[in-house]
């Protein structure tokens, strides 16, 4: 099996997010969406459940998408579902560094694992969860940059 793991937060999953997910389903037979439940990286809005749903919801028309979630190494990860592809997602030069860095750890890790850098469409490419999440929070129109059912839950989180 020709198998790749998309790791991220996804806190909320966003249209840039979809359309590297789109795009890499195509290029393997298995694309892990690998939800990260690890809750000493940074706060959530949504819980692990929540943002499975939310990927779920996102991605059920994509017949060779699972989603899991993990909390451990992403090589680790890798090794249990058979796989030696990374999908990372590239926004600006500003993501590079961090990126690159991972990258280059990971394959210190494991010299069979490859990172995919993959750039959204260019009408995302200036989004990322914290923004939207930031833009929801003050009422702002987020409508463009995630489905629905996001702006929906987004808008449900903010009311509490």
């Amino acid at each position: 099996m020709n198998n790749a793991i998309y790791p991220g937060s996804f806190d909320p999953i966003t249209n840039g997010h979809l359309d590297i997910i789109r795009r890499a389903s195509k290029l393997y037979d298995n694309l892990f969406i690998a939800v990260s439940n690890d809750s000493s990286i940074k706060s959530k809005l949504f819980t692990v459940q929540d943002r499975i749903d939310l990927v779920h919801s996102a991605t059920k028309d994509i017949d060779n998408v699972k989603i899991i979630d993990f909390d451990c190494l992403i090589v680790d990860l890798c090794k249990k579902y058979q796989s030696n592809i990374i999908i990372r997602g590239l926004r600006a030069l500003s993501d590079y560094d961090f990126e690159f860095k991972m990258a280059l750890m990971n394959r210190s890790l494991n010299d069979e694992i490859v990172t995919l850098f993959m750039m959204p469409h260019e009408r995302y490419t200036h989004i990322s969860s914290s923004l939207i999440k930031e833009v929801a929070s003050h009422g702002g129109d987020i409508s463009k940059y995630v489905p629905t059912f996001v702006n929906k839950a987004l808008g449900e989180a903010f009311e509490k």
